[in-house]
C-alpha cells in the first residue's frame, strides 16, 4: 500500500500521539527521530486518532463480511429463484421447474383451473364447452363433463368438495354432483356471457358475474336467483367472496374493483387505481396480513387485503380497512390473467399473457422466481389448500401441474 505525503505524516502523529498517551517514551523518541517529527505533539487534532482509526476499520470489516455474506446469499437466492432450500419450511415452498405432469385432452383454450379441496383432483374448463377432471398425482384424466353448448368460462368447488359449479358463454350456471358426475340444476338468468362463479364458504350460495355487467346471487337448493347487483359499466370479468362471505369483490372492463357489502347489496367502495381492464382478483387470507403489512411499511393495518391483476401489466394491493392501495408489482410484460396468494401469506402467485408464472415476495415487494410456463398466452392458476402443488392454464390447450419443494 502507497501512503501520500500527507497521510504518512497523519499516521506517523496518529502513532506518536498514542506512544505518548500510553507512556513508550523511549520508543517516542526514537520513531520522532527516524520519522522526522517535530518534538511538539500539542495538536489536538491527532489526539485518539489512531484508536478511532483502528475501530472504525474493525466496524468496516465487520461490515464488508456481512455484505459478503447477504451477496453469497442473494447469489444463492438468484440461481435458485427464492430463498435456498436450507432456510425454508414447508409452508414456504413454491414451485419449481420442471413441470411435474403436462395434461392434454382440451381442443381449445382452457379458461379457468381449480382444485378439489379434498382429494387429488383438478377441474379445468375450456372453450371446447367442455369440463375435464384430472387427477395430478398420476396425471390421469378421470372424467370429461359435458353440458354446457358454449365456452366453459370457469369453475368452482365447494369448501367440502361435493360440488362443482361451472358457468359458460350460453349465458347459464350449472351444478355438477361430484360422487356421479351429473349435472343436477342449471341456472339462468343472466342476459349475456356468464364470466365467473364462485361459492360463498358456507356452500349455501353461488355467486356469479357476467358480461352483462351484473352480479347475481344464487341459492344452492333452490337454484334461484334471490338477489342481484347492479354498479359497473362494462362487462364484470370476476366475482370472490371474502373469508367469511360477508363482503364480495368484483372487478371489471370498466377499469373499476368494486366491493360490496352481500347481505345488502351496497356497493362499499369503488377502486379506480389500474389504467386498463381488471382481468383478476384474490383475496388475501389472514396469513399475509403480516407481509403485506411489512412490505407497506404499514406495522398495523386491520386489513382485509385484495389483489388484482390487470391489461396493465401490474398487480396492485388493497387495504379494504383504509381503502387504498398500498402496494404494487411491476414485472410482467403482458396481461396478468390470474392470482392466487401462497398459504404461508408470504408470497403472491401470478400467470400472465407473457407466458410467465411468477412468484412475489409480499414482505420485500419484488419477484422471486420467473417461471417459463407455457407456450402461449398463461391464464389462470390454483395453488392446493393441503398438497404442495400448483396448477396452471393456458390457452396452448394444456394444463401444468407444478410441484413446490
Amino acid at each position: 500500500m502507497v501512503l501520500s505525503q500527507k497521510q504518512r505524516e497523519e499516521l506517523n502523529r496518529a502513532i506518536a500521539d498514542y506512544m505518548n498517551s500510553y507512556g513508550y517514551h523511549e520508543s517516542l523518541e526514537i520513531f520522532l527521530k527516524e520519522s522526522d517529527l517535530p518534538c511538539d505533539l500539542g495538536d489536538k487534532k491527532y489526539v485518539g486518532l489512531l484508536e478511532k482509526k483502528w475501530t472504525s476499520v474493525i466496524r468496516l470489516q465487520k461490515k464488508v463480511m456481512e455484505l459478503e455474506g447477504k451477496l453469497e446469499q442473494a447469489e444463492k437466492e438468484y440461481l435458485a429463484g427464492a430463498p435456498t432450500r436450507e432456510k425454508r419450511s414447508p409452508s414456504e415452498w413454491i414451485p419449481r421447474p420442471p413441470e411435474k405432469f403436462t395434461l392434454r385432452g382440451h381442443r381449445a383454450p382452457i379458461n379457468r383451473v381449480a382444485f378439489h379441496p379434498v382429494y387429488s383432483l383438478v377441474a379445468s374448463a375450456s372453450e371446447d364447452a367442455t369440463i375435464r377432471i384430472w387427477d395430478f398425482d398420476t396425471g390421469d384424466h378421470e372424467k370429461t363433463l359435458k353440458g354446457h353448448t358454449d365456452s366453459v368460462q370457469d369453475v368452482a368447488f365447494d369448501n367440502t368438495g361435493k360440488w362443482l359449479a361451472s358457468c359458460s358463454a350460453d349465458m347459464s350456471i350449472k351444478l355438477w354432483e361430484l360422487t356421479g358426475y351429473e349435472c343436477v340444476k342449471t341456472m339462468r338468468g343472466h342476459d349475456h356471457n356468464v364470466s365467473s362463479v364462485a361459492f360463498l364458504p358456507s356452500g349455501d350460495y353461488i355467486v356469479s358475474s357476467s358480461r352483462d355487467k351484473t352480479i347475481k346471487l344464487w341459492e344452492v337448493s333452490t337454484g334461484f336467483c334471490v338477489r342481484t347487483f347492479d354498479g359497473h359499466r362494462e362487462w364484470i370479468r370476476m366475482v370472490r367472496p371474502n373469508q367469511d362471505g360477508t363482503l364480495l369483490a368484483s372487478c371489471s372492463n370498466d377499469q373499476t374493483i368494486r366491493v360490496w357489502v352481500t347481505n345488502s347489496r351496497e356497493c362499499k367502495m369503488e377502486f379506480r387505481n389500474h389504467e386498463h381492464v381488471v382481468e383478476c382478483i384474490a383475496w388475501a387470507p389472514p396469513t399475509a396480513a403480516d407481509p403485506i403489512c411489512e412490505g407497506t411499511d404499514n406495522k398495523k393495518s386491520p386489513g382485509p387485503f385484495l389483489a388484482s391483476g390487470s391489461r396493465d401489466k401490474t398487480i396492485r394491493i388493497f387495504d379494504i380497512g383504509s381503502q387504498s392501495c398500498v402496494m404494487v408489482l411491476v414485472g410482467h410484460d403482458n396481461w396478468v390473467r390470474g392470482l392466487t396468494f401462497h398459504p404461508s401469506g408470504k408470497y403472491l402467485l401470478s400467470v400472465s399473457d407473457d407466458k410467465t408464472l411468477r412468484v412475489w415476495d409480499l414482505a420485500n415487494k419484488r419477484c422471486l422466481k420467473v417461471l417459463e410456463a407455457h407456450s402461449h398466452f398463461c391464464t389462470s392458476l390454483d395453488f392446493h389448500r393441503s398438497y404442495p402443488y400448483v396448477v396452471t392454464s393456458s390457452v396452448d390447450q394444456s394444463v401444468k401441474v407444478w410441484e413446490c419443494r
